[in-house]
């Protein structure tokens, strides 16, 4: 089994606080497998726990070719977790919890969690993703028996999402940017790379872990899918898993907030890639504009104005959202 890396530390001004302490559950089948897939669920205060279920169903009918393991991000929310060990504990597929007593972030926590799998193919799956297909798992042991593939992302959808009106905003946004079908994902594979529903060998990722610089949200995924692809080439199928945690528009903005800075390292490492993309475009247009934040206010008021026509809504969000990123492009 290839070893998997540990971050490179930067440069230090003062010592590392120590390493998060985990403390580990396991099904009584895990010590004896030898899994090809491993299912990896990252979780910080969302209850995993129907995403569990659902893809025991189907993997206790595979043979132990896969096994699931689930973190627990130190969301601090004691009867989660332990709801969630007792869960893992009852599986008949192989199975573990990684609880960490303190939050690590999406990047290290994925790191880790990569770290506990033992099957040449890693797939990264949301808490808050269900599957489409019954067959969600075969499909993937089924390319991995033909293809090995280094990285393959299976898709989005919003075929089991909500559609109560508080989300109709992200799911209409989600809609038109990122539930696509896989040909139209391969015309710029690196840009469709999400950690939701994204299945990478294990050398592969043991050459290319994620970047733990980038905090907060958004961009570190994507970032890494551009590493890749120049290394080993970035594939797309159609074997897609629906995002059940939509956001509210308020809660939306405010993660477009958070991802600036992560951008702005996106724009700094790959502009040859990203000068392309027309956020980036939209932003360089946006900031030549007079009296820019105050035109960013007026976009993000119309986002959140539920009474506004819902076009209207789409196009203000992602305006903001350039708006945004001008400020670093």
């Amino acid at each position: 089994m290839t070893p998997l890396p540990s971050p490179s530390p930067g440069t230090l001004t003062r010592p590392e606080p120590p390493p998060p302490r985990e403390a580990l559950t396991q099904s009584a089948g895990w010590d004896a497998a030898t899994p090809v897939l491993s299912v990896l669920i990252p979780f910080f205060r969302d209850d995993p726990a129907p995403l569990l279920g659902s893809l025991e169903r189907e993997a206790s009918r595979l043979g132990g070719r896969v096994e699931l393991v689930a973190l627990d991000d130190g969301g601090g929310d004691a009867a989660l977790t332990r709801r969630v060990a007792l869960q893992v504990g009852a599986l008949s597929t192989p199975a573990r919890l990684v609880a960490l007593d303190r939050n690590q972030g999406r990047a290290p926590g994925r790191n880790r969690l990569a770290a506990h799998a033992r099957g040449r193919h890693l797939l990264f799956l949301d808490s808050d993703m269900a599957p489409d297909a019954p067959d969600f798992l075969a499909r993937y042991l089924a390319l991995i028996d033909e293809a090995d593939p280094a990285v393959v992302f299976g898709g989005f959808s919003m075929e089991q999402g909500p559609r109560a009106a508080r989300f109709a905003l992200h799911r209409a946004l989600s809609l038109r940017g990122e539930c696509l079908d896989a040909a139209t994902r391969r015309l710029a594979p690196e840009k469709y790379v999400y950690t939701s529903n994204l299945l990478v060998r294990r050398d592969v990722f043991a050459a290319e872990a994620f970047d733990e610089s980038f905090s907060g949200w958004g961009w570190e995924d994507v970032e890494w899918g551009m590493r890749v692809l120049r290394r080993f080439g970035v594939g797309h199928i159609d074997n897609p898993a629906t995002h059940l945690g939509l956001d509210t528009p308020a809660a939306l903005a405010g993660k477009y907030e958070q991802s600036a800075g992560n951008f702005a390292r996106v724009v700094a490492r790959h502009p040859e890639i990203v000068s392309h993309y027309p956020s980036y475009r939209l932003a360089r247009t946006l900031k030549q504009l007079p009296a820019l934040k105050a035109w960013r206010g007026l976009l993000k008021w119309t986002a959140l104005q539920p009474a506004a026509p819902l076009t209207a809504r789409v196009f203000a969000l992602k305006a903001y959202r350039a708006a945004l990123y001008a400020e670093v492009v």
